[in-house]
């Protein structure tokens, strides 16, 4: 199948990359032996436009109308490309008769942004897919034209490289981290700072990147070395207890074999047994675990092992493509997705 990726690809970054469900979708294509051309829309404007933004997102779109009728993909899967117009999508089904078009959002449906950018989307793509579940997020963007679902955060071995879990517990510069920039308010800013006290007397290492006098790390070898520096890693996100939703953190933690603590509300146990992930409750109880496995590396390494190993299965790049291409042409599912309890039409 012939497939065009429009996303944010960073290449004004000049290196410095995030490991996000784009490239990730985009590894899944090779490895399906799928014709991919990417298209990357927020470097395109910038470039095209010379820094001015009324410029820039008239000629990306010019552009993009151009790489479709070149290329004549037969699927097309949309990022969170805000410089993209409807009335562009529409001129590509003129120039390429019976083309897909999917867009994929991996921002939480509960925030006004991704919902605005759903309804955006709702009437000119075939497909929507979004890293929240509920039905209370995903139906409202049903037409009855098009298919709604969840998708999962995608990972790659070329992408998600390490394995934490093969290395002993002294050869790491931390035992746990927490990677973000939550902001005052954030829920995630009071938990992270009452684990932080917690933890304060005990003989674990706790880093904060992106919080207090620690910089954030955005991506790029810096991102990896980090990855790299922890046995453990925390995954909250910025809302609790909303049906398996997760940054792409996820990914990356648990595709490089760090063994993942994640709050138990999430419903993940519907994808990763405890064997797999460590679950927490509340702060105590995270605590509590965390003081367990620090003194039982075999074990932190057996869960942490496991959960790399699923994660991989289940949530592959390849796998996740598959399941979004069989959606948006309404083919029969080639494998049992763990997932398909949140399709809607």
């Amino acid at each position: 199948m012939r497939i065009l990726l429009v996303d944010n690809l960073l290449i004004r970054r000049y290196g410095k990359l995030r490991m996000g469900p784009g490239r990730a979708l985009a590894c899944g294509a090779i490895r399906g032996n799928h014709r991919l051309c990417e298209f990357s829309d927020r470097d395109l404007a910038r470039y095209m436009g010379f820094g001015i933004r009324a410029l820039g997102e008239r000629l990306v779109n010019k552009a993009l109308i151009k790489t479709a009728k070149n290329f004549r993909p037969d699927a097309i899967l949309l990022g969170h490309c805000d410089f993209i117009r409807n009335s562009t999508l529409d001129a590509i089904r003129e120039v390429v008769p019976g083309v897909k078009i999917a867009h994929f959002n991996v921002d939480p449906m509960c925030d006004a942004h991704p919902q605005e950018q759903m309804r955006e989307r709702m009437y000119s793509c075939d497909a929507l897919f979004a890293t929240t579940a509920g039905e209370e997020y995903l139906k409202p963007f049903v037409t009855g034209k098009n298919v709604v679902a969840y998708m999962p955060n995608p990972a790659d071995t070329a992408l998600e490289t390490l394995d934490n879990s093969t290395r002993a517990s002294d050869d790491f510069s931390f035992d746990i981290f927490y990677a973000g920039q939550p902001r005052l308010g954030d829920p995630r800013l009071a938990f992270v700072n009452r684990l932080s006290a917690e933890l304060a007397d005990k003989p674990i290492r706790f880093e904060l990147i992106g919080m207090g006098n620690r910089p954030a790390v955005v991506g790029g070898a810096e991102y990896d070395d980090l990855l790299a520096s922890a046995k453990m890693g925390l995954n909250i996100n910025r809302y609790f207890g909303m049906k398996w939703y997760s940054s792409d953190r996820i990914a990356h933690l648990m595709g490089s074999g760090i063994l993942t603590a994640v709050y138990d509300g999430d419903q993940m146990q519907d994808f990763f047994s405890d064997k797999e992930v460590l679950y927490y409750h509340d702060v105590p109880d995270l605590v509590e675990k965390l003081i367990h496995l620090q003194q039982n590396d075999t074990e932190r390494q057996a869960i942490a092992a496991a959960g790399r190993a699923r994660y991989h299965k289940i949530f592959s790049g390849e796998r996740i493509l598959n399941f979004m291409l069989e959606t948006l042409f309404n083919r029969p599912y080639s494998s049992d997705y763990e997932w398909t309890a949140e399709i809607y039409r």
